[in-house]
């Protein structure tokens, strides 16, 4: 079968859904199947462009295409409006500045703004609703799942994936570091460990990898709390040193506000360390439970900085949990051929 992946992706940023996509394609094309990422621009300011996305993926016609795919699997909004007769759609996350991350005062004041808004809640409703209701739905995460019986009262079970260097995941003997992987971006909450780490006492420290628009900010809190010999920002780092620092940390960081899924959380419990988030932090608590494949602690520096404290002072402990995060993932039997038998036979 020809299948076609469509996704968006802001021009210039990568990320996990940009993985995602990869990954599916890879997985579609190992099982025999002939499998192609078909993405368009995505921006949405001005109010006006958002408009312009919608329209571009209503008129995406691929069965008029001289090489016709014959699925479309549709991963973020606007690419499920594609008009295509088998269309499936892995919901990776609503627009959600539409949903639960709308600026309130803007739609108010913005007739522009609240109408581009209006006009994606109404399509979610409908094509989201529809393709529920004909078994043609599902999620990434149950964190997206539960947001969108919320939001548009529509059902839709989760399927899981692996992350992306699952294959290459290792590990080894614990040292005082505690490993923070991601874009470094406000929603993910990098500046809240450094917060965190101005009240750590045990000779651990903090190693953040990734780029994103908080990197200044990050540099400067850093700077501010005098905490450059204990906090250090990598910046984007080759696979195998990123694979060696999950090997040798003592935990995983992962604190994000209301992760759809994290890749992250799964890459920690492959290298069997156990994961710091929190009690907002959404998909990550689908899979880490507090005590035992890790922390859970409310978003406050001090209660975080305990956290890590007592890691560093019962490290048999925190290799338990580490532990009993790998038996967890291996329990739930994550994997592409799951992916692939439900989304493409």
């Amino acid at each position: 079968m020809r299948v076609m992946v469509a996704s968006v992706q802001v021009p210039f940023v990568r990320g996990g859904a940009e993985s995602h996509a990869e990954g599916l394609r890879r997985a579609l094309q190992a099982h025999g199947h002939e499998a192609d990422v078909v993405t368009l621009p995505f921006w949405r300011e001005p109010p006006g462009e958002l408009g312009h996305m919608i329209d571009s993926w209503a008129r995406l016609r691929p069965r008029h295409w001289w090489v016709a795919p014959d699925r479309v699997i549709a991963l973020k909004f606007p690419a499920w409006l594609c008009d295509h007769a088998d269309l499936r759609i892995w919901m990776l996350h609503q627009y959600r500045e539409a949903w639960d991350q709308l600026d309130r005062p803007r739609y108010e004041r913005d007739a522009d703004f609240r109408a581009a808004t209006d006009r994606v809640r109404a399509l979610d409703r409908e094509v989201l609703g529809r393709a529920a209701r004909e078994g043609r739905l599902v999620t990434n995460s149950g964190n997206v799942s539960r947001r969108l019986a919320r939001d548009c009262g529509i059902d839709a079970p989760p399927l899981y994936h692996p992350p992306p260097s699952a294959e290459g995941i290792w590990s080894a003997e614990a040292q005082p570091v505690i490993f923070a992987p991601s874009r470094i971006e406000e929603l993910k909450r990098q500046l809240l460990l450094i917060e965190a780490f101005a009240h750590v006492r045990s000779p651990v420290t903090a190693v953040l990898t990734g780029e994103g628009t908080m990197r200044e900010a990050c540099e400067r809190r850093i700077a501010e709390l005098g905490l450059g010999g204990r906090v250090r920002l990598l910046g984007n780092v080759p696979r195998d040193e990123m694979l060696a620092w999950y090997a040798h940390a003592l935990a995983v960081w992962f604190a994000p506000f209301d992760e759809d899924y994290g890749y992250v959380t799964l890459e920690a419990m492959l290298a069997a360390k156990p994961v710091v988030t929190c009690t907002d932090s959404g998909g990550p608590l689908e899979f880490v439970e507090d005590g035992v494949t890790g922390l859970v602690r409310e978003p406050e520096p001090r209660a975080l900085a305990e956290a890590i404290d007592g890691l560093w002072a019962d490290r048999a402990r925190a290799a338990r949990m580490g532990a009993a995060g790998l038996e967890a993932y291996r329990a739930r039997g994550i994997s592409w051929d799951r992916v692939v038998e439900a989304l493409a036979c």
